[in-house]
Formats: C-alpha cells, sequence, structure tokens
C-alpha cells in the first residue's frame, strides 16, 4: 500500500545540497592505508596544480555498504537521483558535527538518472484516485515522481589533509561503468570552495 499523505523513507532524509548542479565534480576522500585501496600516487607538480589525475586506482573494496549520510536529487538537464555514503570515519565525523574532517574521510556519491516507473506510477494513480484526486491533480503528482534507473557514475571525496593540502586536504575521484575517469581536482576544489567553513562538505547527515 502506498500511502500519499506520508513521505518516504527517501524523502524524510533532509538534503542540504542545494548547489548540488554545479558540483558535478564531487568526489570521495580516501586514505589507502586504513582502506588498502590501490592509490595511484601524484607527482609534485600535479600537487602543485591541484590536478592530480587519478586518487584511486580502482573502486573502493565495500563501498556501496558504506553508511548512507543523505539524499538529494538535482533537476534539468542533470536529472539525476543522489545517494550520499560515509565510511566509517567519516561517519563518525558527520555525527559528532566535527569539523574539519579527520584524515581518513571518505565520503561517495553514486548517482542515477531519473526515470518513471509504471509499476509505481499505476499504484499511486489508483490510491490517489480512490481519495478523491482529480484527473489533472493525479498526472502532476506522477509527473514529479521518479525512481532510480540506470547509474551514471560513483565519485569520491578522499580526506588527506597533507598529501591533497593544494585543495583544502581533500582528493577527488570519478569512476564510470567501474573504471577511473580523469578528474582535475582544483576544478573539484573550485565547486567546493563556497563551503569552507563545513570543511568543503556540503552534504549534512541526515538521522
Amino acid at each position: 500500500m502506498i500511502h500519499l499523505n506520508r513521505p518516504s523513507h527517501a524523502t524524510r532524509f533532509r538534503t542540504r545540497t542545494g548547489v548540488g548542479v554545479a558540483i558535478m565534480g564531487l568526489a570521495l576522500a580516501l586514505s589507502a592505508q586504513r582502506l588498502a585501496v590501490p592509490v595511484i600516487a601524484a607527482t609534485s607538480t600535479e600537487q602543485a596544480n591541484g590536478a592530480a589525475a587519478t586518487v584511486l586506482a580502482t573502486l573502493p573494496a565495500g563501498y556501496r555498504d558504506w553508511t548512507l549520510i543523505s539524499v538529494a536529487t538535482v533537476g534539468s538537464p542533470v536529472n539525476d537521483i543522489r545517494a550520499k555514503l560515509g565510511n566509517d570515519v567519516a561517519i563518525s565525523a558527520f555525527r559528532a558535527g566535527k569539523v574539519p574532517f579527520p584524515d581518513g574521510s571518505i565520503i561517495a556519491r553514486l548517482a542515477w538518472k531519473r526515470v518513471a516507473s509504471e509499476q509505481t506510477n499505476n499504484a499511486i494513480a489508483v490510491e490517489a484516485k480512490a481519495r478523491g484526486l482529480n484527473a489533472d491533480a493525479i498526472q502532476k503528482l506522477l509527473n514529479e515522481t521518479f525512481v532510480a534507473g540506470p547509474p551514471t557514475n560513483v565519485q569520491f571525496m578522499v580526506k588527506d589533509s597533507t598529501k591533497y593540502a593544494p585543495t583544502g586536504g581533500w582528493g577527488f575521484a570519478q569512476f564510470t561503468n567501474g573504471k577511473p575517469d580523469t578528474v582535475v581536482a582544483q576544478n573539484c576544489f573550485v565547486c567546493h570552495s563556497p563551503n569552507k567553513d563545513r570543511d568543503f562538505v556540503f552534504t549534512a547527515y541526515s538521522p
């Protein structure tokens, strides 16, 4: 049974990612020593330019089992649904309200295209009609109803205050179809720089 007068579990998560459209290069901070994740080291020149192309050589093992921080959605033309996950170090900092985040904190952003679900829409339409909504109201409701569709990419922010000092202590990485993309860290950092007071992290923990 779908209850229209109850927000969904995902909706109840409070998101504070109003600048999400600009943060297309959001990445996750990784500590290789703590997670035993292969890392490709940047040269001193790359670090100085904030342009280390690859922070992570592979996806962190078990990242899909990390704790949910919050969720968000971004409108046109991006049109995606996002889940923010954190490793144990990051989650402890979020819950304690600790800023800056300690080294070893890792934040992941998973994204999927927003798509309509015929099965979901049919169920919503039946209940909406039973509750007396007219055809226009039902159609408006369905037009704003989405589920997660095909995945787009996975992004990471990796906290190492020494290694990634030129970019606020964060390293950035992105994977598409499980393979690392070239990411210019300085470009990612520019998007995050307005939130310096929050250690360049926009997502707030949703209890």
